[in-house]
């Protein structure tokens, strides 16, 4: 068996120095303390509004060179050209919409399959690893390998509200395991997350397609009880 990849997603950490429109906490700084203590790489979502991770952050976290960054992006032109600038190692794209208040579910693959593929193109040319965040349904697989993305990140914010609300939730689990099958047979990595809790991690670390967690919302609240540190080891060892 192999060891589940953990990104841990900083963008809270911006959220709370935001509140003050000063510089602290330092989401940088949160970013080193994150992969010496165990994270395997820094997930941020530059937002258009820049709500939480701002253009700066980008840029400072790029100068470093020993974090791996994944960058969360939604697939417009000008998210395209800042990518493209920074060269992070990996990009994911995100669907986006204005009024939400965080990404309420997968990309629409279908109906923006052109932008989608036009901004994979670019990428895929300059050697950044990419990925698409979509349900976990098998046609979202499908089109995210004809239009080139090299990885899938499943979208687990429903399960875990399932699972967190003690529901029944073995037929999104089901699909999860499936779309992870299906992905992996053709050739894509599997990658998960959104509103994972220590719970829900749990159960779907036994998903042996999956090969990377990216968590943030929880693992960053629960810091403020128990440590940066500590919030990250025990989803380490959640995860094995």
């Amino acid at each position: 068996y192999k060891m589940i990849r953990l990104g841990v997603n900083i963008d809270h950490i911006a959220t709370l120095r935001n509140a003050r429109g000063e510089s602290h906490p330092n989401p940088v700084k949160a970013a080193k303390f994150a992969i010496n203590h165990g994270a395997d790489s820094i997930t941020i979502h530059l937002r258009e509004d820049r709500r939480h991770i701002k253009d700066n952050d980008l840029f400072n976290l790029k100068k470093i060179k020993k974090i791996p960054i994944n960058l969360e992006i939604a697939a417009t032109e000008k998210m395209l050209k800042i990518a493209l600038k920074t060269k992070p190692s990996f990009v994911c794209i995100v669907p986006e919409k204005r009024q939400e208040i965080t990404t309420e579910g997968g990309l629409n693959v279908k109906k923006n399959k052109k932008k989608i593929k036009k901004v994979l193109n670019k990428l895929n040319q300059k050697g950044i690893r990419t990925s698409l965040f979509i349900n976990p349904s098998l046609t979202d697989v499908k089109l995210a390998k004809i239009l080139g993305a090299k990885c899938i990140e499943i979208h687990t914010g429903k399960i875990s509200n399932l699972i967190n609300n003690n529901k029944r939730y073995k037929k999104e689990l089901k699909k999860i395991r499936n779309a992870a099958k299906i992905a992996k047979e053709a050739g894509l990595k599997v990658h998960a997350g959104h509103g994972m809790t220590y719970k829900s991690a749990k159960i779907l670390s036994k998903i042996t397609d999956i090969e990377e967690f990216n968590i943030g919302h929880f693992l960053i609240g629960d810091s403020i009880f128990i440590g940066l540190s500590n919030s990250i080891k025990k989803f380490k060892k959640l995860i094995k």
